[in-house]
């Protein structure tokens, strides 16, 4: 009996357990339906405006000269001086010497020259006098030989004394080049010889760069060549070019300068299918320097901004609206969330250009939107009105 109630006892208690259990469950209150809709997203908008716009184009490029030289010895001799400035960034006028070498060798070859050219004189003046004599002479004979009257004599003479006189000339310019300088006013960019060096012709000394023009060379895409308006093989004057602005950090500061674009490549790389256009600024370590007195020095990578073509009622949207794959995300008069493919003429960090598939006046998203889903509701928030409405309230004056 007592083995009965151990076992019996123990059922009997989970049976009423359970049995509670149920209970409670079925007569528990039914939780109350949320009949809240789900709350909208809230995102920023811009409507599409239409504007008379000018279509920049942003490239980049490296600026270089325009002249660059090496300084090459012509004639053998030992460097006797410099110039101060013949040092890395040094600036020298045309026709200043660079560098001299040693003189002796080629004046003592002037002076022997001079005196060859007045022994060739003397010898043509002897021949003349020799034919005429010769020409007295033979008088009587009807039909004398050139040989008989000295010509080839005077003919020789002649020759030697041109010779002579060439080697004269071979003489004074060899003196000239032992002053080494460049036809350009600039700057030395590297130097290779110093005082008591011997130089042979062709060592070289050094490199200079002119100052008064540099160029940049512009990588442009089919795409910004239509911005811009210009066909392929475009070339113009100085002076009449599409205005560029460079811009580039140097020193801690941002720098910029202004040039123009004066041609474009008549041909198309073939490795990168890319044109290429040739910028130009003037005077880049005088007058073309920043406002900041920052020249536009050689070696330097810069952001070139060119003026591109009008274009008047264009359709225009902020640039943070254009998406990836030319998406806009477009909010409807109802709220909800359109996801729009685009045609894009043109784009740059400030807006974009719609070519098709917006209206004038519709509200294109600019903020930020996590998984968008076409058809979704959304609160549309002008930048305007969200600053106006975080504004603290002023006293009345």
């Amino acid at each position: 009996m007592k083995k009965l109630l151990r076992i019996g006892l123990p059922l009997v208690v989970l049976g009423s357990g359970f049995a509670g259990f149920a209970v409670l469950h079925a007569t528990k209150p039914a939780p109350e339906a949320n009949e809240e809709p789900p709350r909208p997203v809230s995102v920023f908008v811009e409507p599409v405006r239409r504007a008379d716009t000018r279509l920049d184009v942003v490239t980049f490029g490296e600026v270089r000269a325009r002249t660059d030289a090496e300084l090459v010895a012509q004639v053998a001799g030992r460097v006797v001086s410099i110039s101060p400035e013949f040092t890395e960034g040094g600036k020298f006028a045309a026709g200043e010497p660079l560098l001299v070498i040693e003189d002796v060798d080629h004046r003592l070859a002037l002076e022997q020259a001079r005196a060859d050219v007045a022994d060739a004189e003397l010898a043509v003046q002897q021949a003349l006098a020799a034919a005429d004599v010769a020409r007295r002479q033979l008088g009587g004979n009807p039909s004398p030989t050139p040989l008989a009257l000295h010509e080839p004599q005077i003919n020789q003479a002649r020759a030697r004394r041109d010779s002579a006189r060439a080697r004269l000339e071979q003489a004074e310019l060899n003196l000239r080049r032992t002053r080494i300088s460049l036809p350009f006013a600039g700057r030395v960019h590297t130097i290779r010889a110093n005082v008591g060096q011997y130089v042979s012709p062709g060592t070289p000394l050094g490199r200079a760069f002119a100052t008064d023009m540099v160029e940049v060379r512009l990588p442009l895409t089919h795409a910004q060549l239509a911005s811009l308006g210009l066909p392929i093989g475009y070339v113009t004057a100085p002076g009449s070019g599409r205005p560029v602005r460079f811009e580039a950090a140097v020193g801690g500061e941002v720098s910029t300068w202004r040039g123009e674009l004066l041609r474009i490549d008549a041909a198309v790389d073939p490795s990168t299918r890319l044109v290429y256009g040739l910028a130009q600024v003037a005077d880049p370590y005088g007058s073309g320097v920043s406002a900041s007195g920052m020249p536009l020095a050689l070696g330097l990578y810069v952001e070139a901004a060119i003026e591109g073509r009008q274009v008047a009622g264009a359709q225009v949207i902020p640039r943070d609206a254009l998406r990836a794959g030319n998406q806009t995300f477009v909010v409807t008069p109802e709220g909800l969330l359109q996801v729009r493919q685009v045609t894009v003429s043109h784009a740059d960090s400030q807006q974009a250009v719609i070519a098709d598939g917006l209206a004038a006046g519709e509200q294109v998203v600019i903020s930020s939107l996590r998984n968008p889903i076409d058809g979704m509701r959304v609160h549309p928030i002008r930048r305007g009105e969200a600053t106006a409405a975080a504004a603290p309230d002023r006293p009345a004056g």
